[in-house]
């Protein structure tokens, strides 16, 4: 079974894959400038109510109708929600096969990838068909929804052949398996340790990681549209289901809820910055996500959003709120922030900046010069040299 499914995966690569003749290039009406703090692609059949969302939403007008595929380009909106600016992206509807390319799925499928959140869409009534069929695009394309990376470790070595280790019980994976679905890939040497009941599918993502088509593990909310047209039982019961909101565009039902639900699940960290003797400024602060910058939430990211050329001059910083125990606290490069914490950065003096670059001198130093002494070495030769009579 696993040689079959990594074989599998390698025909599927090869199917995929865009073809190099005839002047490829970037799909003209899909480039789109990044923006914001984060970015949201809606993903949906033709006619489901994304341009009308996109309208609702960020008051960009998009072209909505009753015939599907009235929209056939990327087109872009701003959402200001908590003081924070998450850009919105409203594609084509896919069909069925979009990941083989029908009805211009592969443009629509790599602008989805440049997403930190995908919006599934779906008439709410319509089967749960829709959704199986859409997830399955995206998985054909490498695209796991609301899944983490395996906690699977695989190193190339230069020599040793194959060792296995797992520090859980496994269900599916064995060191058999394993080097059955290495030998596909024709790696030989490799040590590979399991930190958790994985499957095989889950293996070979890891080793896809390093080819030419990475998986890209995002978050993604169903959205049930139209529920106005269903009974409260039924909109009860697709409310329920993890990872869904239920709305109405037409009606205007449930909006707020949505742009709560997209703001906890990006996991936005405001951070307001402050100057020495000065108030916070709480109008522009920055926004930590685990998609920009070092994908961490510590000091050291929020300064290095401000500027790189701060780092080099970094001793510490002041934080103010709720992840630190008293307010202020003198924190470090590591310390992780919390959503709107205060932070005032304190910058080296030039004798601090010449005792990094040089380091801490130890011992003494010849006249005229700056040859170190070790001075318990001169000692010892003191000590050994014959004392003068």
């Amino acid at each position: 079974m696993g040689d079959l499914k990594a074989k599998l995966c390698a025909a599927r690569r090869e199917l995929l894959s865009p073809e190099k003749s005839g002047g490829g290039g970037k799909s003209k009406g899909f480039e789109v400038q990044r923006f914001g703090d984060s970015r949201v692609a809606l993903i949906g059949f033709p006619s489901v109510g994304k341009s009308s969302l996109l309208t609702a939403l960020t008051g960009v007008q998009s072209e909505a109708a009753a015939y599907e595929f009235t929209t056939l380009t990327c087109i872009p909106g701003v959402i200001n929600y908590n003081d924070c600016k998450i850009q919105l992206l409203d594609l084509p509807g896919i069909i069925s096969g979009a990941a083989q390319g029908k009805g211009r799925g592969r443009q629509v499928i790599a602008t989805a990838r440049s997403a930190d959140m995908i919006l599934m869409i779906l008439d709410a009534t319509k089967d749960d068909a829709q959704r199986q069929m859409l997830t399955k695009e995206l998985n054909d394309v490498g695209i796991r929804l609301n899944k983490e990376r395996p906690k699977i470790s695989v190193t190339k070595t230069k020599a040793g052949g194959f060792k296995f280790n797992a520090t859980c019980t496994l269900t599916e994976l064995s060191s058999e398996v394993c080097f059955s679905i290495l030998r596909e890939y024709k790696m030989f040497n490799v040590d590979v340790v399991v930190h958790e009941d994985a499957t095989i599918d889950d293996f070979i993502d890891v080793l896809e990681e390093a080819g030419t088509a990475p998986r890209q593990y995002c978050r993604c909310i169903y959205v049930y549209n139209k529920i106005d047209m269903l009974s409260i039982s039924q909109v009860d019961q697709l409310a329920r289901q993890p990872y869904s909101v239920v709305i109405s565009v037409s009606k205007e039902l449930n909006l707020e809820g949505l742009l709560e639900r997209i703001w906890q699940e990006l996991d936005l960290r405001r951070v307001y910055t402050k100057k020495k003797g000065h108030f916070p400024d709480f109008t522009d602060p920055l926004v930590l996500t685990c998609q920009r910058g070092n994908k961490t939430f510590t000091v050291e990211n929020a300064v290095g959003l401000l500027h790189k050329s701060i780092l080099d001059e970094f001793k510490s910083a002041l934080v103010w709120g709720s992840s630190v125990r008293a307010s202020p606290q003198v924190c470090g490069l590591k310390h992780e922030l919390q959503d709107e914490d205060v932070m005032q950065i304190t910058k080296m003096t030039a004798a601090e900046k010449i005792k990094k670059m040089h380091g801490k001198k130890t011992g003494t130093t010849l006249a005229g010069g700056n040859t170190q002494v070790d001075p318990t070495g001169k000692k010892e030769k003191e000590k050994k040299a014959p004392l003068k009579t």
